[in-house]
């Protein structure tokens, strides 16, 4: 799976559009993600993710970053054997597609917007 272009609010993956945050993972894009807690991104928001086993969780923390990262969640990734890279949106898809295409099994918990 390719990441075509971002901007603010709209995501294009493998041609098509997307207009609110997401998971890819696997050959999977499940739009329409919501963190339980906004803009705060915890363990419980990414049980797909966990679920699908990847090496790598590539998180986009938003255009400008506003997206926090729990403070146990890193924990609770390398618990499952999963390491986590957070940036900016566009950083963090630059990221996903650089390991995507060495073959790595990559996810990605994408925040569009702020």
């Amino acid at each position: 799976m390719r990441i075509d272009s971002y901007q603010f609010r709209v995501i294009i993956v493998d041609g098509v559009t997307y207009t609110s945050d997401c998971l890819l993972f696997g050959e999977t894009v499940h739009s329409n993600w919501r963190r339980k807690q906004g803009h705060q991104l915890c363990p419980e928001d990414l049980q797909p993710v966990v679920a699908a086993k990847p090496s790598v969780l590539v998180v986009g923390c938003g255009a400008y970053g506003m997206m926090k990262i729990a403070k146990e969640l890193p924990q609770f990734l390398q618990g499952h054997h999963i390491a986590i890279e957070a940036f900016d949106t566009n950083k963090a898809i630059e990221r996903y597609n650089e390991l995507s295409q060495t073959g790595e099994n990559v996810a990605a918990a994408l925040h569009l917007t702020c």
